[in-house]
């Protein structure tokens, strides 16, 4: 089923910023790097006014869908950042599409209302979880670069002067570091604040579940590239293999409770 509707101004909002973020996506290669990069600076712009709205407007709603969408924004924040410290980075056209989808779905699946009852410190518990994924899902992104780099080397193709790979391969693991120790403070203040932050302990539920399996996987790939050396198409692997874990916690959870149960909680 398909959750009540967003507000005006989020459908206002959140259109703008789908047909912003569809110009680089769709027509990169005609663009120049200015004006492509123009428009990726007003998507971005208009998705977190529309993300702000969501949670601070008329009737504040959050969800698997605006969980997806800020941690969509956070990746174009994550890249707007890089671009200037790495200008030879070429991702525009692919996280421009990813942000068109992600923002459509959260205006299609805007959530539940939060209740004014909850605890003041659910929306750092949120942010945190929030940070986390962003983190993650930068580090999918280097990791996908790092991927397509290494099949430019094999094939002796040009690599349009892309970044190095190694230089991709340690920020790949810096974005996984940082994730891994928001993600461990997230698990920590469910696990020892659930009756504050929800009004009930800590349970192991599918969302619990998923959450330690993603904690284990990461916690394995930091201690194999230490300690073994694990780099290349292995490490990739099981950093998709935790992101994968990590998406199926919250998102994968709420999208069953909220689109195919239909319930709140």
């Amino acid at each position: 089923m398909i959750l009540p509707s967003a507000s005006p101004v989020s459908w206002l909002l959140a259109l703008a910023a789908a047909m912003a973020y569809a110009v680089p996506a769709a027509a990169a290669s005609r663009l120049g790097p200015v004006a492509s990069r123009n428009a990726l600076l007003v998507a971005w712009i208009l998705h977190g006014a529309a993300l702000v709205w969501g949670l601070w407007g008329d009737a504040p709603r959050f969800g698997f869908a605006p969980a997806l969408s800020m941690t969509a924004w956070l990746v174009l924040t994550v890249y707007a950042v890089e671009r200037q410290l790495f200008p030879q980075m070429q991702a525009r056209w692919v996280l421009a599409a990813l942000g068109a989808v992600a923002i459509l779905l959260a205006l299609v699946f805007p959530g539940q209302p939060l209740h004014v009852a909850a605890s003041a410190w659910l929306p750092l518990h949120l942010a945190l979880g929030i940070a986390c994924y962003g983190l993650f899902a930068a580090a999918v992104v280097h990791a996908w670069l790092m991927t397509r780099a290494e099949r430019h080397i094999r094939q002796a193709e040009d690599p349009h002067n892309g970044i190095p790979l190694l230089t991709l391969e340690r920020l790949t693991f810096r974005f996984v570091t940082a994730g891994f120790v928001l993600l461990t403070a997230t698990l920590l203040a469910g696990w020892l604040f659930g009756d504050t932050l929800y009004g009930r302990a800590w349970r192991w539920d599918h969302k619990a579940i998923f959450s330690v399996l993603s904690w284990l996987t990461f916690a394995a790939l930091l201690v194999g590239r230490a300690r073994f050396g694990w780099r290349g198409r292995n490490a990739v692997r099981v950093l998709y293999m935790g992101s994968a874990l990590l998406l199926l916690a919250y998102v994968g959870s709420r999208f069953v409770m909220e689109v195919v149960l239909g319930r709140s909680t």
